[in-house]
């Protein structure tokens, strides 16, 4: 049966929810088959697959791409599609064309937004457009720069109180969920347990009431960022090395293809 946002939501204190960033077909299939809730295609898409040194250069169009190939393999997942950097921060009007395109040209269900403070009455409006929205706050990777780097926010009791203060106000303009990344573990269980919504933890600990990761980062692809809150499940680059390695040799040694991987 597929995932809505109102599945999500009555999953809180209930059952934790599993969540992961995907890509494309193979991979979103293959997440969706073995019962993830949530596939994220995240605008991480920009360091893991493109190159880029960070996610401030996707740009809208290589997310409606990258949330196309998502939504064909997907049928049971909740998909959630970042808005990169720069494509709501505007106005609400720049904000609600740029959701429209994930949704009616991506597929996506709903759409992620990153921070509070002034962004909070765009998201209350996309809300109220139909528009679901899942919120980010702590390290918001769009605006690490200004956050001093890819480090932990919320250690200090005035910045603790504000990431509470803005999860209350996300909570209040009506976000289904709100993504805690990078912030301690003991401020992360006090919104959980504050917030009626559920709350999705990367680097927030075990409180929260589910978890995402980056797909490459739990595969063991290495990148430029190494989150010592990830825990790698496979060692797909090793492996793919060790294939390719192998498929060269054999090339070269006449051993691919042999007569049976030929035709007559």
């Amino acid at each position: 049966m597929k995932l809505t946002v109102k599945a999500i939501r009555e999953k809180k204190k209930k059952e934790k929810i599993v969540c992961l960033t995907a890509y494309d077909f193979p991979f979103a299939r293959i997440l969706d088959e073995v019962g993830m809730d949530i596939i994220l295609v995240g605008d991480s898409l920009g360091m893991v697959l493109l190159g880029y040194d960070s996610t401030v250069r996707v740009t809208l169009r290589e997310m409606v791409h990258h949330t196309k190939a998502v939504s064909r393999a997907v049928k049971r997942a909740l998909i959630v599609s970042d808005m990169p950097f720069a494509s709501y921060q505007g106005s609400f009007d720049q904000a609600f064309r740029s959701a429209k395109r994930l949704i009616q040209e991506g597929g996506a269900e709903a759409v992620k937004l990153e921070g509070a403070g002034a962004l909070v009455k765009t998201i209350k409006g996309l809300i109220q457009a139909g528009i679901p929205v899942m919120g980010h706050l702590g390290m918001t990777p769009q605006t690490a720069t200004f956050l001093g780097g890819y480090k932990v926010q919320g250690r200090e009791p005035k910045a603790a109180r504000q990431i509470l203060e803005d999860a209350q106000k996300l909570e209040d303009a009506g976000v289904f969920s709100l993504v805690l990344e990078c912030v301690p573990r003991k401020l992360a269980e006090q919104i959980t347990k504050k917030i009626s919504c559920p709350t999705i933890g990367i680097g927030a600990g075990p409180k929260t009431d589910g978890q995402i990761l980056v797909l490459h980062d739990l595969l063991g692809f290495e990148g430029p960022v190494h989150p010592r809150f990830v825990r790698r499940y496979a060692s797909f680059e090793k492996e793919a090395k060790q294939a390719f390695s192998r498929y060269l040799s054999d090339v070269r040694s006449g051993s691919f293809p042999s007569l049976k991987e030929s035709f007559e």
